[in-house]
């Protein structure tokens, strides 16, 4: 395509050389498969394979992947509902093991910088000698298979180290940035117990420092179960721990020469627990297995982003977003994973391209947003550094418009491979995204993916063919949680997926499915919040912003489509007497950076008289948002359903004007 040419949605900007398809992992396993009798002549005839036959499809990848079990399954999938399939009975095995089974002398394991310090290298021997240094700390600690520990840690070697560590004695993982407020962390963290607590002294972002020890005295007195507390010092690498109870210092650990040992758990055994939050109450937690997240990273990084020992695999994320998961996945691939902390603007936007020139990555992994700020800062990666290594840029988080596709091949590289993908933290996973046989069309995700039988789906249920309807997933995954933790019944659970197509995921995004197979993803169609890829709640902006003296009540929504940038008002109610001048802003704002994380302070803050509410109460979040992606008043909301009809007037008035000046008016589905 011309530089001149106008990447308008479904231009075609690429098409995978003679090259790349014959060398393709997806093209080695489909030689693989067609040697047992299966032979398949089109992704598209794969894929419909994958999903008609998920026990075969799922067994063949157990094979093809030389899973490693200490006992075998006895069935593929002896329960195959949703919510509640089961998968690969009998079977025994260990996620770190799979981890490290790819350690060599001739690639580093684990490549790191930080705005601290430049570019180290970490060799797979010196990793698993701190795995097994760390997993005979936990055990010493009597942290048992089931237990929870947790991180509250930036993207550094000491988390990946940590979490295989935890992995590799069956308890449970999970993790938090530092840049979350104690509220946030606390939320999460208390409701699933752990008895260790991993913690940095502090962190440094957009140049400046943080200091952190305050907040861990907060998270070990807001934390009863944590028996003890492991210090990594970061900030200050002369942190001790002497202010702090119960605490050992990381380099004490590291002190003996311990071959890591792998407990044996079942397939469908807790791995870790991510959070994604709804609309009301505290984050969800969400367990997913040991094996489901094993063989579908074994799937999506081979198969979907065709990663191979030797590659330098990089995704820019915190640890508390699922792309951090998910990149430590690349060890399963036998991949260098490359991590990062910092802020991707500092000193300039350049700077992540600049870590892509220093340590010749293959697959630069990042944002939707990310991508668009550097076109829109004019950036030409291709001009100012040499990246000859790089092959693919995926991007998640947001959908990427066709100009941010364009802007990826006319100033990165013209022969690059651009994977825009969409998942969830609710799988962990990709299941639109990218194949390395498949041309890339401008705004379009190439494929659905492998085993993942999405759909769009009508109000009634009908499934939808180039035309916007509900993503959903007809068929289970073994990704999919096993439960939420302190759900018991697993009415949260189903309430979560299930309440609008019994028996299917609903997903909560807009998708039309093309008739080529492809895919655009519109954004979400519930309420959540979902900023840069950090999903959050709005029940947590509601407790932080109303518990400011001045706010009686507070509604907020953030608007995503394709080719729209994220923006996210908050509408404040004030108590008598009270105005919203530039002070109260700036509390609001500094309240919400401090309890919630930067990434969630508001774009514009409104001062109304009342929140429009449903007649039982629940505040109008989906109607508002649909107003301000267009939707005409009659449809977006029911007076009838509504406790105060008349506000809904000012709203719709605010969103006809906002999108009159923008030019933005879409209209979205529903």
């Amino acid at each position: 395509m011309s530089a001149d040419t106008e990447a308008t949605p479904g231009t075609i900007l690429w098409e995978p050389p003679a090259a790349l398809q014959s060398q393709a992992a997806i093209t080695d396993y489909l030689t693989w498969l067609k040697q047992r009798g299966h032979s398949f002549t089109s992704y598209g005839a794969l894929w419909d394979w994958s999903v008609s036959d998920l026990e075969g499809f799922w067994a063949s990848l157990w094979e093809y992947f030389d899973v490693e079990a200490a006992t075998p399954y006895d069935a593929v999938l002896p329960r195959r509902a949703m919510p509640g399939a089961q998968w690969f009975s009998g079977a025994t095995l260990n996620y770190a093991r799979h981890a490290l089974r790819h350690a060599n002398s001739d690639t580093p394991a684990i490549v790191f910088q930080s705005e601290r310090q430049p570019a180290v290298e970490i060799s797979w021997a010196e990793l698993r000698r701190h795995v097994g240094a760390i997993t005979a700390a936990l055990r010493g600690m009597n942290v048992q298979p089931g237990d929870r520990v947790v991180g509250y840690l930036p993207n550094i070697p000491q988390a990946v180290v940590a979490f295989l560590a935890c992995a590799s004695v069956g308890a449970v993982w999970s993790s938090c940035s530092p840049d979350f407020g104690s509220p946030s962390v606390i939320d999460r963290f208390t409701q699933i117990e752990p008895v260790v607590l991993f913690a940095v002294d502090g962190y440094q972002y957009g140049g400046k420092a943080f200091e952190r020890y305050s907040t861990i005295a907060e998270l070990q007195r807001a934390l009863p179960t944590v028996r003890q507390t492991i210090l990594i010092p970061y900030l200050d690498p002369q942190a001790t721990a002497a202010s702090l109870r119960n605490t050992v210092v990381w380099d004490d650990l590291l002190a003996s020469e311990v071959e890591p040992t792998f407990t044996p758990v079942p397939f469908d055994h807790p791995l870790w627990i991510l959070y994604s939050s709804g609309t009301t109450g505290l984050p969800k937690p969400i367990v997913q297995g040991q094996g489901g997240i094993l063989l579908e990273h074994l799937k999506s990084l081979s198969l979907h982003l065709d990663l191979k020992r030797g590659d330098r695999f990089f995704w820019f994320t915190t640890t508390g977003w699922m792309m951090w998961n998910f990149l430590v996945g690349g060890l399963l691939v036998g991949a260098t994973i490359l991590l990062y902390d910092g802020s991707p603007a500092y000193p300039d936007l350049g700077i992540l391209w600049q870590f892509a020139h220093d340590t010749g990555m293959t697959f630069f992994g990042t944002s939707a947003p990310y991508l668009t700020s550097c076109m829109k800062a004019g950036l030409t990666p291709g001009l100012s550094f040499d990246l000859p290594q790089l092959k693919g840029i995926g991007s998640t988080g947001s959908p990427l418009p066709p100009e941010g596709f364009q802007w990826a091949y006319q100033q990165v590289k013209s022969d690059l491979w651009l994977a825009s993908i969409s998942g969830g933290t609710d799988l962990c996973t990709a299941f639109v995204g990218g194949c390395p046989l498949l041309p890339v069309y401008a705004g379009e995700l190439q494929c659905r993916c492998l085993g993942a039988n999405v759909q769009a789906l009508d109000e009634q249920g009908q499934p939808l063919i180039a035309q916007v309807g509900e993503l959903v997933i007809t068929d289970p995954m073994p990704s999919m949680p096993l439960f939420f933790w302190n759900d018991p019944d697993h009415t949260r659970y189903r309430e979560s997926y299930f309440e609008m197509y019994p028996g299917i995921w609903r997903h909560g995004d807009w998708i039309k499915i093309t008739p080529r197979g492809s895919a655009i993803i519109y954004g979400r169609s519930d309420s959540t919040i979902n900023r840069q890829g950090v999903r959050m709640g709005t029940s947590e902006f509601y407790r932080v912003v109303e518990d400011i003296p001045e706010v009686l009540d507070s509604l907020v929504i953030d608007l995503e489509g394709l080719g729209r940038a994220s923006y996210m008002p908050l509408f404040v109610v004030l108590k008598p007497g009270h105005q919203l001048d530039d002070a109260l802003k700036k509390t609001i704002k500094q309240r919400i950076r401090t309890a919630l994380s930067p990434r969630h302070i508001p774009d514009e803050i409104f001062a109304i008289p009342e929140v429009p509410r449903t007649l039982n109460g629940k505040k109008l979040e989906v109607p508002i948002k649909k107003l301000f992606l267009g939707v005409p008043v009659e449809k977006a909301a029911n007076p009838d359903s509504m406790s105060n009809p008349h506000t809904i007037a000012y709203f719709a008035e605010l969103a006809k004007s906002r999108n009159a000046n923008k030019g933005e008016a879409e209209t979205a589905p529903g």
